[in-house]
């Protein structure tokens, strides 16, 4: 049964580091938005990220489906929950996510959720923090796409007043030296009360292994009519 699936990606990044989901999604009959967030716009936060993918699902002709799958990746997760509630989503999916209670301000969010006692803080090269699992040329390819990310209003709380009432999944990358599984799992229980599923990557599965997250997406999505 044929879903739409709208794409969010992380903090200074850019919705191509979806095109290789999005092409396999298509390719099975979905469709797909995947827009790219204003984050080195300092007159923006989490709450205009949510007014530009909702737009962007207006743009695409999506908008008043009822077989919406909000789906986000890394700091995408501050963002997704606010669209997941204005676009009245299906469901929800958070892949390597940040996970924010209700009005919750990003900035502090790794202090609160206790990253250090799980961090890898031997990790500096970006490649190996975000992309270990990644061919190279690909890997070479997201850095030079990613953007700056704006810190100006990541003081303010998100308006979100309660997490949507819609299935919630969280898939966990084994190999994720970001926000290792171990620290996913906790967070997961203690702010949602699930246990996430888990993927055989690190923290960026969607270049990694893009065919198996795509299998993922979809199965969600069956599940959750």
């Amino acid at each position: 049964m044929p879903a739409a699936f709208v794409l969010i990606h992380g903090a200074g990044d850019v919705g191509w580091y979806w095109h290789l989901v999005e092409r396999e999604l298509r390719r099975r009959g979905h469709d797909t938005v995947a827009p790219d967030l204003p984050c080195e716009d300092d007159t923006a936060g989490v709450a205009e990220y949510a007014d530009v993918v909702v737009g962007a699902v207006d743009a695409a002709g999506l908008a008043g489906r009822d077989d919406l799958v909000v789906v986000a990746q890394s700091f995408g997760g501050f963002t997704a929950p606010l669209v997941a509630a204005r676009v009245h989503a299906r469901s929800l999916v958070l892949v390597a996510p940040m996970i924010p209670l209700p009005g919750e301000a990003p900035a502090g969010y790794t202090d609160r959720t206790r990253w250090s006692d799980d961090a890898d803080h031997d990790v500096a090269d970006p490649v190996a923090l975000f992309y270990p699992d990644v061919p190279p040329a690909l890997a070479a390819e997201a850095l030079r796409r990613g953007r700056g990310q704006s810190e100006a209003r990541m003081d303010r709380p998100i308006p979100l007043e309660a997490w949507p009432d819609v299935p919630t999944h969280v898939l966990v990358g084994t190999r994720d030296r970001m926000f290792p599984p171990a620290y996913l799992r906790r967070v997961a229980r203690e702010r949602l009360g699930l246990t996430p599923d888990e993927i055989d990557t690190g923290h960026t599965p969607a270049l990694s292994r893009p065919v198996e997250l795509a299998d993922r997406l979809e199965a969600y999505a069956r599940a959750d009519v």
